[in-house]
């Protein structure tokens, strides 16, 4: 049973990836069971059989639920009394694999969280939001960055009009740990990244860049319409890009700017973005993410911290807040309230409501669907030296 969105019992989980050696299964794993409303209890964890059930006791999964294959766990799971299968399936695999992994878990009426880019092509996530639209099952996408509070205390603002009209964005994501060839030593991380036949047509933009547009359409709302790309591989013998660069134009005659390297010096995970109004101007970055500054001309500049007891913070900043102020809440957290979020409908649907596919606070099926066409389109409009192409996908969220 499920009353005001939660159930009197904690969603049970299964994680497809994440065995030694990988970086985000462990966050998916740690974030899934941060607010105590799920319990990782079956898991496919390596695409080697060996390896996967080896990997389980790092997990607390029991034998008996270790499974080979993400073939097996869904069979054995869909076997299982109602009261002991999974609830939801997590995808935390390379992105060739994330279409098959999810299509089988929709297919068996699982509930789905699926790591970003969300497909290896845009037909493959144009069939997925069918998919979803079938099933009234729940799909969400871990594009994390948007369960700051600050990010949400942002688009808050800018939807009640606080920042005026939004003129200009420009949203960057900067890493540097690409500069040196990893791939060609083996490193697990940025061989499949570089690979076309598992990252896809992108490598930088794909992996990166997609956060960057993401973040500022879910915190201004603004709906693209066209897009101009370049995009550059520096690195000799790199099969894919590790920097780009793309101007966007959108309905609202607003211009947006994505920025996005893995090449650059001593950079980490510098994910910044600036939004200009005709009322104000905010600044947030990822690494300081408990800080965000407003400006706006003959005022002083306003540093707002991620305060949930403060009276400048709104509702959606303060619902996505756990700690008190000057205590940082960041990557585990926000993963974290994509999760919540996500739970909340699964509990609804458990108790027999039906939840939208594509209106929704965390990242859903539709962005996904507006993430990979993103990709396409700056592929493609690198592929022509930056010619203006169409951004606007029918599904993409409005």
């Amino acid at each position: 049973m499920a009353t005001n969105g939660k159930l009197n019992r904690k969603l049970r989980m299964a994680l497809v990836g994440g065995g030694q050696g990988a970086f985000i299964g462990r966050v998916h794993a740690t974030a899934a069971v941060l607010d105590n409303r799920a319990a990782l209890v079956a898991g496919a964890l390596s695409s080697d059989p060996a390896k996967a059930k080896a990997s389980a006791p790092d997990y607390d999964i029991a034998p008996d639920r270790a499974y080979g294959s993400y073939t097996e766990l869904i069979d054995k799971e869909k076997a299982l009394p109602a009261d002991k299968r999974i609830d939801f399936v997590t995808v935390a695999t390379p992105n060739h694999t994330h279409f098959p992994i999810a299509k089988a878990a929709l297919e068996a009426g699982f509930n789905v969280v699926c790591d970003k880019p969300m497909t290896f092509d845009l037909k493959q996530a144009e069939e997925l939001l069918e998919l979803v639209k079938r099933s009234g099952c729940v799909f969400a996408v871990t594009h994390n960055y948007t369960g700051y509070p600050l990010v949400r205390h942002v688009r808050q603002m800018i939807q009640a009009g606080e920042l005026g009209e939004i003129q200009a964005v420009r949203s960057n994501y900067i890493q540097g740990w690409l500069r040196s060839r990893l791939e060609s030593e083996g490193q697990k991380q940025a061989s499949w990244r570089t690979d076309p036949g598992k990252s896809g047509i992108a490598g930088c933009f794909g992996d990166i860049a997609t956060h960057a547009y993401n973040l500022a359409r879910f915190m201004t709302g603004l709906i693209p319409a066209e897009i101009s790309c370049h995009l550059k591989t520096f690195e000799p013998g790199r099969k894919l890009d590790d920097y780009g660069h793309a101007v966007i134009r959108f309905e609202n005659g607003a211009l947006g700017t994505v920025t996005a390297s893995q090449i650059s010096h001593g950079r980490e995970n510098d994910l910044f973005i600036e939004i200009d109004g005709t009322k104000g101007a905010v600044a947030w970055r990822q690494e300081e993410p408990n800080v965000m500054v407003v400006r706006r001309n003959g005022q002083p500049h306003a540093l707002y911290t991620r305060d949930p007891n403060a009276p400048h913070i709104n509702e959606a900043g303060k619902a996505a807040c756990r700690l008190p102020a000057g205590h940082p809440e960041a990557f585990f957290e926000a993963f974290g309230n994509i999760y919540r979020c996500a739970y909340d409908d699964m509990a609804k649907r458990a108790s027999g409501e039906k939840v939208s596919a594509t209106d929704t606070i965390y990242p859903n099926v539709a962005d996904g669907v507006d993430g990979m066409n993103f990709i396409q389109q700056s592929v493609a409009s690198s592929q022509q030296n930056g010619a203006w192409l169409p951004l606007k996908h029918p599904a993409a969220r409005r």
